[in-house]
């Protein structure tokens, strides 16, 4: 099976969200729960001249996800396309993924009472389709989606 990988160009990123918005309504995320985000960085003063930066935040699909062993109800699990899925259904909310994530990548869902992170959309994925977020709407054409090896 192919690996999956989304691979972000932060340097060409201007902060449009408009991938928070795609997510967004692909996923159904409860307000305030954001499973990829946009930070901005700046102003600030770089070789003399005003910059703003953007990131963007989401959950990178660790080739040894800490998220995965810190799971003590086995709610994480790695796809052998390299996709890891959180299972809502089988999370108890006690927090030990999102401690373990270095990117802090994953959110608590208060409304729902479970932790939540980007399953890369796998549901879109295994229809041969790609993620919400790197579906051509990104205006700035930074998110791209597939092989690892085959992404510029």
């Amino acid at each position: 099976m192919k690996p999956y990988a989304l691979i972000i160009d932060h340097k060409a990123c201007w902060g449009c969200k408009t991938c928070e918005v795609a997510c967004k309504q692909e996923n159904g995320a409860s307000d305030g729960i954001r499973l990829i985000f946009v930070l901005e960085e700046g102003p600030q003063l770089i070789d003399g001249k005003i910059d703003f930066a953007f990131r963007v935040n989401v959950c990178t699909h660790c080739d040894v996800p800490p998220c995965l062993d810190a799971c003590p109800e086995g709610a994480i699990t790695k796809r052998p396309d390299g996709i890891v899925v959180m299972d809502d259904e089988k999370c108890s909310g006690c927090e030990s993924c999102i401690e373990a994530c270095s990117y802090h990548a994953i959110a608590f869902d208060a409304v729902k009472g479970v932790a939540q992170k980007c399953n890369l959309c796998h549901h879109r994925v295994d229809q041969g389709l790609i993620p919400a977020c790197a579906d051509n709407v990104c205006l700035a054409h930074c998110i791209y989606f597939g092989d690892p090896s085959e992404i510029p």
